[in-house]
């Protein structure tokens, strides 16, 4: 192996790993993650630093085409048709205007202002013509991973954001298509070749073909998914997979033209996106498929970014951002002006008009991949090209998503976590569920000092208890909990079906923000995973018997006291509350001696506690210890 190409590689990761951490930093002062990759590889390129220098970037292709491959299964995966069906028409009409629209006015605009494109200006008018359209249809492309980063974010769910969805899904499908028809014209073109009939059949071939072997490829991707094999395993098949395309194109391409006399040329981003809208879609692995792309997807974008931005010249970037600036402004007119129209189409609410373009500005993924094949086609003003779409996309990365934020807020389907309430001085648990658990629970909590309620969702009136209340709601809704007070709640506990558990989680995540809630799980994998999304604490009867059993073996002294079984000693979780306590370290907080802190659980993380372990408001601490000691200290910390 060549010495050379693999000092190349590892200065490649060391420089990817630090731009990962670098990108961070931007996320914090609220810029997209995919800004601070493409500016970190900016730095890094030959521009700046010359740690990738412009000479290595065509050996490192390779990177760009397993990247482009992964961003295609991500786009075509996120075509579920199952959950698109009932938005079907406003997608439908909102997709034929922000493409028409966009396309058509955006590439007029640029034909008629190419005296002011410096690469453009002493072109030939076909020439024009033709990068204009190039210009219009990555102008239409959007950004499917930016989308479902906001929507996760805000925990969107409504008819307008399934529709923002779709659209964005459907509409970088069409343009991988339009792109390979207009990017064969434009090879024809630039090269002097003939558009005649001949020409239109290879280009009928060549996209019939790419479908073919798009649904091939969906089939044999099925193939690792069916084996019961370690999923790192699958996601490097998936990832080998995707590449295969790439090279089986190049090779394609490199042996058809002493046959036919044509090079035939296959579209891998048109390949991989089909072959995976046909496993998302045709297939029992659609779950697992995405969730490897999930998985595989973090890396990818580190390196495609990373490659993206070291091939940019920061001297070019700085002399086209004039232009970027208005081009960005074009594009954002005909996102405007279509969204408009597509809501007076598709006949949607009013209330949508004026902010349904809102979606539409990200791009990020497709529309970087397509402009690298521009500008390895043509090195010429292909690189100029490309650097003028970098600079509209970092422009659209900073404005669009906030402006998808604004339009989930102000149509109401963002299910954000509501505001914790604050601590009252009165520890109350309210648990849902009449059953005789509930009451053991009930009675065991008042006698460490809760507040227990336990709620019946029934119409049935039920019996009061002499220990605590008993409540009795009609249904699971915000109307029925009004006088529960749930507001005051310190714990909620959900001992009912899975759908009954997950409606309430659900409802007191997103109106009154207890924080913790527990829930006894019944075996649905489908409601687990949206529990471990809502930050609920699971409890699965199948397996508690067996680790408590297990921790009963290797460790029965401090089971017993977690259990209460030695009713001398007590274990408690407290919320330091105190602000005297607030930056103090453990060991001059003079505990009693018969009191340990096991942990701290900080932002979510365990800190293993010693004795200069500084606490912070806010901090959990695990205490075990005689009762009376572990309640002097609660008192100590909360008060």
């Amino acid at each position: 192996m060549d010495i050379g190409f693999v000092i190349l590689l590892v200065g490649f990761a060391i420089v990817a790993i630090a731009g990962h951490e670098i990108a961070k930093v931007f996320q914090k002062i609220k810029f997209p993650l995919i800004t601070g990759l493409i500016i970190t590889g900016i730095i890094a390129g030959s521009s700046v630093l010359e740690f990738i220098p412009s000479e290595s970037l065509p050996r490192l292709n390779f990177l760009n085409d397993i990247a482009l491959a992964i961003i295609a299964f991500s786009a075509g995966a996120e075509l579920y048709l199952n959950e698109l069906r009932s938005r079907i028409n406003s997608i439908k009409w909102m997709t034929v205007a922000q493409l028409v629209i966009t396309l058509l006015l955006s590439s007029c605009v640029i034909y008629y202002a190419t005296s002011y494109i410096a690469f453009m200006a002493e072109m030939p008018a076909n020439v024009k013509v033709i990068i204009s359209v190039l210009f219009g249809i990555i102008f239409v492309a959007r950004s499917p991973s930016s989308a479902i980063a906001v929507i996760n974010e805000l925990r969107a769910n409504g008819p307008f954001t399934k529709t923002a969805m779709g659209v964005t899904v459907v509409i970088d499908v069409l343009v991988i298509i339009l792109f390979a028809i207009c990017f064969a014209i434009a090879k024809a073109i630039i090269k002097g070749e003939a558009l005649g009939f001949s020409f239109l059949f290879f280009l009928i071939i060549e996209l019939v073909l790419s479908f073919g072997l798009g649904i091939l490829l969906g089939k044999i991707l099925q193939i690792p998914l069916s084996f019961k094999i370690n999923k790192h395993l699958k996601a490097v098949f998936i990832t080998l997979l995707g590449y295969a395309v790439y090279l089986f194109a190049a090779f394609v391409k490199g042996n058809t033209e002493s046959i036919f006399q044509h090079e035939i040329i296959l579209e891998p981003l048109l390949i991989c996106i089909i072959g995976s809208f046909y496993i998302t879609n045709y297939s029992k692995n659609r779950i697992e498929f995405v969730e490897l792309l999930e998985e595989i997807s973090p890396i990818i974008y580190i390196v495609f970014f990373i490659l993206t931005g070291a091939s940019v010249s920061l001297q070019t970037l700085v002399q086209v951002f004039g232009i970027a600036i208005a081009l960005f402004a074009l594009r954002l007119l005909t996102i405007v002006l279509g969204g408009v129209l597509g809501v007076g189409l598709a006949k949607d609410n009013k209330k949508y008009t004026f902010i349904s373009w809102m979606p539409y500005i990200t791009q990020a993924g497709v529309a970087l991949g397509l402009t690298t094949l521009i500008a390895t086609e043509f090195p010429g003003w292909g690189y100029e090209f490309q650097t003028i779409i970098i600079a509209i996309i970092v422009i659209n990365q900073l404005v669009g998503p906030p402006l998808f934020k604004m339009a989930i807020n102000f149509v109401g389907e963002s299910h954000l976590k509501h505001k914790t309430p604050d601590f009252d001085g009165i520890k109350d648990a309210v648990i849902f569920g009449l059953e005789s658990q509930s009451i053991a629970l009930a009675m065991s909590l008042k006698q460490h000092g809760w507040n227990p309620k336990v709620v019946s969702v029934s119409e049935n009136v039920v019996e009061n208890n002499n220990e605590f209340k008993v409540v009795s709601i009609g249904d699971i809704s915000l109307n029925s909990f009004k006088n529960l007070h749930l507001e005051n709640a310190d714990a909620i506990v959900c001992l009912m079906s899975d759908k009954e558990n997950l409606e309430i989680s659900e409802l007191v995540y997103e109106h009154i923000g207890t924080k913790n809630i527990i829930v006894r799980y019944n075996g649905s994998r489908f409601f687990l995973k949206k529990f471990n999304a809502l930050g609920v604490r699971v409890m699965d009867p199948s397996s508690a018997m067996i680790n408590l059993l297990d921790h009963f073996v290797r460790s029965p002294n401090v089971t017993s006291i977690l259990l209460g079984l030695d009713t001398s000693q007590d274990s408690i979780d407290v919320e330091i509350r105190n602000k005297d306590i607030h930056g103090m370290t453990l060991r001059d907080l003079r505990f009693p001696t018969d009191v340990i802190v096991l942990s701290v659980l900080r932002k979510g993380q365990v800190i293993i506690s010693h004795g200069y372990t500084r606490l912070r408001l806010g901090d959990i601490v695990t205490l075990v210890g005689t009762k009376e000691s572990v309640e002097n200290v609660r008192f100590k910390l909360e008060s």
